[in-house]
């Protein structure tokens, strides 16, 4: 978006005794799924690949008021992933390529914006999560990400893979640059009746220290069992130093009696399926490049009536069993994957659980879920997360964790994670040309 770059660059440099933000005059991408005039807004699928909006999504349009400067459209797995996929290559623009090695996937479905981040071809980018698109490629290329809590930021202008999971956050090398740009991203718009209307503000100063200092930690040892052979030391060396930033560590596991990965299926299943249900009627689906996706957006058609309300209640047991968590602690940390990414043409079926699969069932010797369902478990409550890095596997791929609160607790998951990367050095670290 070089003209749109400049012309909004030269908007700021005049305005720059004005300013009000520090986003002002600092450039930025957004994935493909946020509208932006002056751009095609391909969704990263082929049906789409002319599509144009004559108008910003609200959160564009906030930014420009706040002077920052919108470099580029950034790349994304076909429709957010709706429906399913198998193959990294799920996309118009082909697969996500890891700057760290790009022989191996960036993650998806925010692919682009995690690229774009890691190899500093934009300071921070816009991603979106329905339940894992910011997480996954903060993890797999060694960025932040801030996923916020259902509600906190307009999705006026982006597109709709499931009405009640989506939401849109900030991806950037350090949890204090998703704070700023978050404190511009977040807050009240008429076009979208899903807000709170609440604001974000970052701690700061002694408020930060102490709300660190004073912050119960909760943990599940078990969930390093799942770790492959490459990931497993760094995130042992990750939890040990957020111990000494955090030091009260108690115990916390999610509930076992509930399915989460069935219960996200079946929510952005069926509402992705009616967010779409012309493209598959009219037959365009089967222009989509992964095949498995195809058949996931057919079947979320077939998803009955019963199976999607029973999902929708079993989320509200959950939301209730988050409450009760969050009355012994008040944080919960995880992997953000427990593996590192995986090649640019692997199946992503096949892959050890919690590392992304929801339907391979764990070995029988292998140690207690703990809570590698945090990321189905945490989207389909609306909580918000920061996935931050924590070092490098045996092949030299980043690997990341993940800090999950209760609803707009996201000024002490900045707090928390700006204190860790203040005493480690993992985020500083930059893929070699």
């Amino acid at each position: 978006m070089r003209e749109r770059a400049l012309t909004e660059a030269r908007r700021a440099d005049r305005t720059r005794a004005t300013a009000r933000t520090a986003l002002h005059g600092v450039p930025y991408g957004a994935k493909d799924l946020v509208a932006a005039k002056g751009a095609p807004t391909t969704w990263g699928a082929p049906p789409y690949r002319t599509q144009r909006f004559d108008e910003d999504a609200t959160i564009i349009a906030k930014l420009q008021r706040a002077g920052a400067v919108l470099a580029a459209k950034l790349a994304m797995v076909e429709l957010a992933g709706g429906g399913g996929y198998r193959y990294p290559s799920a996309s118009l623009q082909g697969p996500g390529r890891n700057p760290w090695n790009i022989e191996h996937w960036s993650g998806g479905s925010s692919s682009g914006s995690g690229s774009a981040v890691a190899a500093g071809l934009v300071p921070w980018a816009i991603g979106s999560e329905t339940s894992g698109s910011i997480g996954t490629p903060a993890a797999f290329c060694g960025v932040t990400g801030l996923r916020p809590t259902y509600g906190l930021v307009s999705r006026h202008g982006a597109m709709a893979l499931s009405w009640t999971l989506d939401k849109l956050g900030p991806m950037a090398r350090t949890a204090d640059d998703c704070g700023l740009a978050l404190q511009v991203m977040a807050g009240p718009d008429p076009a979208d009746p899903t807000l709170s209307g609440k604001r974000f503000a970052p701690l700061s100063g002694r408020a930060a220290a102490s709300a660190v200092r004073a912050a119960r930690l909760g943990f599940a040892e078990e969930d390093l069992g799942h770790a492959t052979p490459e990931a497993k030391r760094a995130l042992e060396r990750g939890i040990a130093e957020l111990r000494k930033v955090v030091p009260k560590v108690t115990r916390a596991v999610l509930p076992t009696d509930l399915p989460y990965g069935p219960m996200v299926g079946t929510v952005f299943g069926a509402e992705g399926a009616t967010i779409f249900g012309e493209l598959i009627d009219s037959g365009r689906v089967d222009e989509l490049i992964d095949k498995r996706q195809v058949a996931g957006l057919k079947h979320g058609s077939e998803i009955r009536a019963r199976d999607y309300l029973q999902a929708q209640r079993l989320r509200a047991i959950l939301t209730d069993r988050f409450r009760a968590l969050f009355e012994d602690v008040d944080v919960i940390v995880g992997p953000g994957r427990t593996s590192t990414a995986p090649s640019i043409d692997a199946p992503l079926d096949g892959r050890p659980p919690g590392a992304g699969s929801l339907t391979t069932p764990p070995k029988a010797d292998a140690p207690g879920l703990g809570n590698t369902a945090l990321i189905p478990a945490g989207n389909l409550a609306g909580l918000p997360a920061i996935f931050f890095p924590c070092g490098f596997g045996t092949d030299g791929l980043p690997v990341g964790l993940q800090i999950v609160g209760p609803p707009f607790s996201e000024p002490l998951l900045v707090a928390i994670v700006s204190a860790y990367q203040r005493e480690t050095g993992h985020h500083l670290k930059r893929p070699k040309d």
